[in-house]
């Protein structure tokens, strides 16, 4: 283990920002360029693998991740949702408007909040999913904040783009669900983990298991999730945000995503022509211990380009 591990263990604590609190793990030397890792859709800050978040701090960074607002040990809202779940998808997907307590832009504030809060003027950014939505709002509407942005298995979030498999779309919705005890949720966690896992680099069930049940031990709040999924598709299009992104950029996405096709990966290196683009064989949705490697691969190479 790099030395700065052993002096700089990872650290958690909550911090107040934006009007909400936190919950906020850092690790690695602070005198480092910060690294902001920011979550996707309905998942804590628990979900980024261990060895990618050390192979960041092994490499001279300083790491931060948080849970968003919504969900983890953040904070938990309790505005009530207007209209259907599927009346609110398809008024996204025809480009209407969609009530929501809060968007995507309210997220990206967030962090903008946290880096204050910490006392960071500028930071490489890597988001996942949602969480790569966030990234592209940051950088392209704050770009004097981001020193490069890592967007992984995300989109514009243009309703253009080819829907999820639509028996991913019914789970989304949240219709049907039924049961909220540990053995529910994780059985039902458990299915839809398998339905977009990368099928090149299946996790082992009871490693996955054993994830979910720590998760759902630390909190669980479906309600959050239903919020923050009404906060995408009221957010609408990011892509005129998108092209004016001028940090260093890398795309990384799975070829085989049955969530964000892979064709977003192509719409994203098309307004970000200067990005560097990795299509991934066999990666679905997720992020399988064997392509950790890769992704901070990929990902410190751009990072390294900005601070030259």
């Amino acid at each position: 283990m790099n030395v700065a591990l052993k002096h700089y263990p990872p650290e958690s604590r909550r911090i107040g920002a934006n009007g909400l609190e936190f919950c906020v793990e850092t690790r690695g030397n602070p005198s480092g360029e910060p690294v902001v890792f920011i979550m996707g859709l309905g998942a804590q800050m628990t979900l980024w693998p261990e060895s990618l978040l050390n192979a960041y701090a092994e490499a001279g960074y300083w790491v931060v991740r948080f849970d968003n607002r919504d969900i983890g040990l953040s904070t938990h809202l309790k505005a009530h949702l207007q209209d259907h779940p599927l009346k609110a998808m398809l008024n996204s997907r025809l480009g209407r408007p969609v009530a929501a307590p809060y968007t995507l832009h309210d997220m990206a504030a967030d962090v903008g909040g946290l880096m204050d809060a910490l006392e960071i003027g500028r930071a490489h950014l890597v988001g996942v999913s949602m969480g790569g939505m966030i990234t592209q709002v940051l950088a392209g509407d704050y770009p004097q904040r981001v020193r490069s942005a890592t967007l992984v298995m995300t989109s514009t979030n243009s309703p253009r783009l080819p829907m999820p498999k639509l028996g991913l779309v019914w789970r989304l919705s949240g219709i049907g669900v039924k049961g909220h005890d540990e053995d529910a949720v994780v059985a039902r966690s458990l299915d839809f983990w398998r339905a977009i896992q990368s099928p090149d680099y299946p996790t082992a069930p009871h490693t996955v298991r054993e994830r979910l049940i720590s998760d759902y031990r630390r909190a669980y709040h479906p309600a959050g999730i239903l919020r923050q999924t009404r906060a995408i598709l009221a957010s609408g299009s990011l892509s005129s945000i998108t092209r004016r992104i001028q940090a260093p950029t890398a795309i990384i996405h799975g070829a085989a995503d049955p969530l964000i096709r892979p064709v977003a990966a192509e719409q994203l290196q098309y307004l970000i022509p200067h990005a560097q683009a990795r299509l991934i064989p066999g990666m679905g949705h997720d992020l399988p211990e064997p392509l950790v490697g890769t992704i901070a691969e990929t990902s410190l190479g751009v990072m390294g380009l900005a601070s030259r």
